[in-house]
């Protein structure tokens, strides 16, 4: 009987790239690499600054403390044990990473509980200021770091894991000497290769407590919130006995995106800046307008400016999203509500809104004008839908030059300084300014973003010119439009990004107030502010929180200079 040909072939031989893969060298090599990812991974930084070779040459703890827990478990609990903590693992360095994005734009790490909802605003931000594609192309980043980081650690963990269980015994002695030359080095102090950072790390570890922590101090200072929101001195004020030294002035508290000391005083901003208010200073004040300039340190750095005009507003230390939510769900009474009470008509002007603003009801304003019905026909300018002088020139047409109105109370932030800074609008006529579709030819001049942002000095000098723009644009507005009963207070929300304004910067704005009337003025003659729109480099600097109680001090019955 003749033998089956299926018998007689030979197997058949394993390709190039599979005989590499099964060669035991290559086994050791990806096994090297696993253990490499997890050791990054322990030691990755959440600082931008830290990223360095050095940061990577130490000892964690944290690689002792998987072994140990590694080989004591059986196999099928040993895996998903790996599995789950190659999740968290790869989940701490993301988070670190949103640490790093979060000192380089707010000076700050990122808070795992109550920053979530930035995200809606940084989608729009990139969406408004790089368009659609700018918008597909972070996503895509996103989603590839989110599954990249993710799988490769979860991958590097079973990698690991069944290096473990091979040899239990060898892997013992393998943490146990980690472990003894980790409490050596820290009980020595050994120095690692960078400055101030000992050989033994415990990074990943502590990282994870501070995180946690800092979510149970959350729910706490909640608790706190909700008691000190209560607590107003102008909680039963009777409205006749509030703001008699504005009885018919229009009042308008105006906030300048992203104007901080460093616009000021930094050496690279105030040869561009300080000459705009002294020129500010002088067209003012022979328009017949008095000014007073002093400090008030932000609760935000970089952005969140709403955190800066709730603060204002309020009266209370809003410095995060939680205290935001839980004032807007309060009674506080804010100056709007105070004004209104004492029979002021309430405006508020959000250039840079987009949608409905449900806080206007808590803040108390009649009305809000906002991108969609200020009847701007002209370009974007990034993220700021239109340009600060034709939201001034609007709203004197809409409400403040209509006879026979209410005196006014208006809350305008003015957004042509907001990041990313180009392109940026030009100072015109203001007889020029129209619907806005003159803005279209100088849009088309301006250089692209990407042109600008290839450098930090590139971005500071836009950033420099946006403020001098807005800044011009206000003082000429306030002398050109005016009137007797004026009050304008213009701040700074807060600081720009350390992109601009390096690290370790403080968090104090520039704050000014500006009145036709004299005997306004006087009234804030105690509080040692500086003459002009210019803020003396010792002028005081009090927390933006404590602008409602001094303001409306000064401003009721009696008062004067406290």
């Amino acid at each position: 009987m003749q033998p089956d040909l299926a018998d007689q072939q030979t197997p058949a031989t394993p390709g190039r790239v599979r005989r590499l893969l099964r060669h035991p060298w290559t086994g050791r090599g990806v096994t090297v690499l696993a253990c490499l990812i997890v050791l990054a991974e322990l030691l990755f930084p959440n600082v931008l600054a830290r990223l360095t070779l050095g940061s990577f040459v130490r000892i964690p703890i944290e690689a002792a403390i998987i072994i140990g827990v590694l080989i004591v478990l059986p196999r099928r609990p040993r895996k998903i044990a790996a599995v789950l903590g190659g999740i968290g693992l790869g989940w701490l360095v993301l988070e670190k990473c949103l640490d790093m994005g979060f000192f380089a734009v707010l000076a700050r790490p990122f808070d795992p509980v109550l920053d979530w909802v930035l995200f809606d605003d940084a989608y729009d931000f990139v969406r408004d200021s790089y368009g659609t594609t700018g918008l597909i192309g972070a996503l895509t980043g996103i989603a590839l770091l989110v599954t990249g980081v993710l799988g490769l650690t979860v991958w590097a963990m079973l990698r690991i894991t069944r290096l473990l269980g091979e040899n239990r015994r060898r892997s013992a002695f393998s943490g146990a000497a980690i472990a003894v030359a980790w409490a050596l080095t820290l009980t020595l102090n050994v120095p690692g290769l960078v400055a101030d950072v000992p050989l033994a790390a415990r990074t990943s570890v502590m990282y994870a407590w501070d995180r946690a922590g800092q979510a149970r101090a959350g729910v706490q200072r909640e608790a706190e919130f909700n008691r000190e929101v209560q607590v107003d001195a102008y909680k039963n004020v009777p409205s006749d006995q509030l703001l008699t030294g504005l009885a018919g002035k229009d009042v308008m508290l105006t906030f300048v995106e992203s104007y901080g000391r460093n616009a000021v005083e930094a050496p690279n901003l105030a040869p561009g800046v300080d000459p705009v208010l002294d020129a500010g200073t002088a067209k003012l004040k022979a328009a017949g307008f008095t000014s007073r300039s002093g400090w008030l340190t932000s609760p935000t750095f970089g952005g969140g400016s709403w955190l800066a005009h709730s603060t204002t507003m309020s009266g209370l230390w809003i410095n995060n999203q939680a205290r935001y939510r839980n004032l807007t769900a309060s009674n506080r009474l804010t100056l709007p509500n105070l004004f209104r009470s004492a029979g002021w008509d309430t405006v508020s002007v959000m250039p840079g809104a987009t949608r409905a603003w449900p806080e206007g009801n808590f803040y108390g304003f009649d009305r809000v004008w906002d991108s969609r019905n200020l009847s701007y026909n002209g370009p974007r300018f990034s993220w700021a839908p239109m340009p600060d002088q034709y939201t001034l020139k609007q709203f004197d047409q809409v409400e403040y030059n209509k006879t026979g109105r209410k005196p006014l109370f208006v809350e305008m932030p003015l957004v042509s300084s907001h990041t990313p800074w180009s392109p940026l609008p030009e100072f015109i006529d203001w007889d020029q300014v129209g619907d806005g579709s003159v803005y279209n030819a100088i849009v088309a001049k301006q250089p692209p973003k990407n042109e600008i942002w290839k450098a930090s000095a590139t971005v500071r000098s836009q950033y420099g010119k946006s403020v001098q723009y807005t800044l011009t644009t206000l003082t000429d507005w306030i002398a050109k439009y005016g009137n007797d009963n004026l009050v304008m207070v213009f701040l700074g929300d807060h600081q720009p990004s350390p992109v601009v304004t390096g690290d370790n910067a403080s968090h104090d704005v520039p704050i000014t107030i500006v009145a036709k009337d004299p005997a306004v003025i006087d009234r804030i003659a105690g509080w040692g502010w500086t003459d002009g729109i210019k803020p003396a480099p010792d002028a005081p600097v009090w927390p933006m929180n404590a602008f409602r109680d001094k303001f409306l001090t000064a401003m009721g019955p009696g008062g004067n200079s406290h």
